[in-house]
């Protein structure tokens, strides 16, 4: 039987997503967990990894499992053995067709920024950070540029193992709520490092350094060291994947509205 499951997670305590020697990463304590509950080992697929100090918010990962359960179960009894900082959301059966990474036609991200000329304390982590003024209308004009199907090699990490720097980005919703920012983005798929690194360049010209059609020069001159340095994990979260309707996932969880 095929069991997909949502998850959520601060990642600032972890290595990533992906299991490590190290152990201390999300899909590490998410495996050993299940084990732990089906008295079983099981091995999980995500929808999309992310990196150390990254959060996910409805991370979507698949298994096979002969072991029976209720839903709820898998629920409430895997995290009875995961630290209070992940939480398996829901859980659904479905056919051997689906795939928590092939299945998915988009990934949605956002990035909680404070603006602020104090850095955070409660939230540390949680947000990113910049002491200047930003230009919200010169970073939507800057964003403008980064619409469609594009070569995005200015911004992918030297790292990155995507077989192509080809990928297509819908437009990216910026908005403010008092001190904090938030920016919206969804594309097909995502480069190694390709939301921070989008982040710096936005915030260089939200900043005035720089002016909004820099962007498409960074663009169109496919080469990283065009442009702004990677930007900080810590207000990067993962919203989740996007799927066809019919496979009948939750949309969203309860953590989406706790975001400013």
């Amino acid at each position: 039987m095929r069991w997909a499951l949502g998850v959520s997670y601060n990642g600032q305590a972890y290595d990533g997503w992906q299991s490590q020697p190290s152990g201390r990463t999300v899909q590490d304590h998410l495996e050993a967990a299940l084990a732990r509950f089906a008295a079983t080992p099981i091995n999980t697929l995500c929808a999309g990894r992310t990196d150390a100090g990254v959060h996910g918010l409805n991370q979507v990962v698949h298994f096979d499992t002969e072991v029976e359960r209720a839903e709820f179960s898998w629920v409430r009894g895997t995290n009875t053995f995961l630290p209070p900082d992940i939480a398996v959301q829901w859980a659904k059966t479905v056919p051997d067709a689906f795939h928590a990474r092939a299945s998915a036609r988009a990934r949605r991200y956002a990035y909680v920024l404070l603006e602020s000329p104090v850095r955070p304390s409660v939230e540390a982590g949680r947000v990113g950070w910049v002491f200047r003024p930003l230009d919200l209308q010169a970073m939507q004009q800057a964003a403008a540029h980064l619409v469609g199907e594009h070569d995005f090699t200015s911004f992918r990490a030297s790292g990155c193992q995507s077989r192509t720097p080809v990928k297509t980005l819908q437009p990216v919703a910026i908005t403010r709520r008092g001190p904090y920012w938030r920016f919206e983005f969804e594309a097909n798929a995502f480069l190694h490092h390709m939301i921070r690194n989008l982040m710096g360049c936005l915030l260089v010209v939200g900043q005035g350094l720089q002016p909004p059609g820099w962007m498409r020069e960074v663009l169109e001159a496919k080469s990283r060291d065009a442009a702004a340095p990677t930007f900080s994990p810590d207000g990067l979260y993962f919203l989740g994947p996007v799927y066809e309707d019919h496979w009948g996932f939750p949309s969203e969880v309860p953590a989406y509205h706790w975001l400013p």
